[in-house]
């Protein structure tokens, strides 16, 4: 059937729990996507010799770059966890990334700091003029929809940002080695776009059974209340703690700063390790030392005390940021431990409110290092996550 356009109606983003699984129970729907771009670059070497004015072949030596990056409003910490993030939660369903047990601190990372296969990622699109979560129960795909798929994929970067008069945002990039274009069949099931990264070959597996789409998937809210539809800016409360002695001004309670932005950066960037024999990655492993930062950008109000002498040897100190749902549970909430402030900056002009940007940063420990890095802990723990 011929179409015009494709919208966002029409389409789902799906992630695997590992890139050689298969199964319907190894496969999560992200809630509340805004966008998605994916593309794909080969870089090749040309041929050229005496006597012929134009290449004479165009050789492709290193690996292609599949990248894709996407955003979602945040909830309740499902689509972390389903990306593999390890969120501490109140219940009892651990998944790929978790270590310990439930209500057990981890760092957020911690999933993503081993060596492992990487995931799939699906782009389901519907016919056209169909919504893709057609119902409360969603509809069973078949073979009138259509599938890209990228392989063996690995977050490079994650980022929330947090604003007044805008709905808390996730940023997530990912960098893949495989693309492809499918067709269901009439059972629903996908050809797989993962790569064998030993051999450098298709993975050759039977077809992938992607979960039939919903609205609302994983998502919960609070015991007994509605399921988030997203997190408001005027229930994110900050708590700065000994941060904010290395600060020139006040940053918190009545007589504090007035915050209008935050943001939380944590890149996982990797390296490619090739090999001869092969035209793929073998793997993807993880650039340390990995830095997280957290930015905030407030009106400022009153100063306080202070010397940058004093805040050279200032200690390490810890943030926390704290998105409460509809009914008042604290739906997400991002500690930063071993924060070190990089830089403050001032800015006042005639017309404008004088405000300040402030700039903390913390390194990335082990998965067992409590004292430092980024964690997280959601609402969303009685839900299991794949399967």
């Amino acid at each position: 059937m011929s179409r015009n356009r494709v919208i966002y109606q029409s389409e789902g983003l799906y992630v695997s729990r590992d890139a050689s699984l298969t199964g319907s129970i190894d496969h999560e729907q992200l809630g509340r996507v805004q966008s998605a771009n994916y593309s794909f670059t080969i870089n090749r070497q040309d041929v050229n010799q005496f006597g012929n004015l134009a290449r004479i072949d165009s050789l492709v030596l290193d690996p292609p770059t599949v990248s894709l990056d996407f955003s979602y409003y945040l909830t309740d910490g499902f689509n972390e966890r389903s990306l593999g993030f390890y969120v501490e939660t109140t219940g009892t369903n651990m998944m790929r990334g978790d270590i310990g047990a439930a209500n057990t601190p981890g760092n957020f990372a911690s999933g993503h700091l081993t060596s492992n296969s990487g995931v799939n990622f699906y782009i389901v699109t519907s016919p056209d003029g169909d919504d893709l979560n057609t119902a409360a129960t969603g509809a069973a795909l078949d073979d009138n929809d259509t599938t890209i798929g990228l392989g063996n994929c690995y977050v490079s970067d994650y980022s929330v940002d947090l604003s007044v008069g805008s709905l808390p945002t996730v940023n997530v990039t990912v960098e893949g080695a495989n693309m492809n274009t499918s067709m269901s069949s009439a059972s629903g099931q996908i050809v797989s776009p993962a790569i064998d990264q030993e051999l450098g070959t298709k993975f050759t597996a039977s077809g992938v059974q992607l979960p039939n789409p919903t609205n609302d998937g994983g998502l919960t809210g609070s015991t007994g209340g509605a399921v988030i539809t997203a997190l408001r800016p005027g229930d994110v409360t900050l708590d700065l703690g000994n941060v904010q002695n290395q600060s020139l001004v006040i940053l918190s309670g009545t007589d504090g700063a007035h915050i209008q932005s935050a943001s939380i950066s944590m890149p996982l960037s990797r390296t490619p390790i090739d090999r001869l024999g092969s035209r793929f990655p073998f793997a993807r492993e993880v650039d340390f030392p990995l830095t997280a930062t957290m930015n905030i950008s407030a009106i400022v109000a009153v100063s306080q005390a202070g010397n940058l002498a004093d805040i050279l040897n200032s200690g390490v100190d810890s943030a926390t940021i704290t998105i409460a749902d509809t009914d008042g549970a604290d739906a997400i909430k991002y500690t930063m431990k071993g924060l070190k402030v990089d830089s403050q900056s001032f800015s006042s002009s005639i017309g404008s409110n004088k405000t300040v940007d402030i700039t903390f940063s913390t390194q990335i420990g082990g998965p067992n290092d409590l004292a430092h890095g980024l964690y997280m802990s959601g609402i969303n723990g009685d839900i299991q996550v794949f399967g």
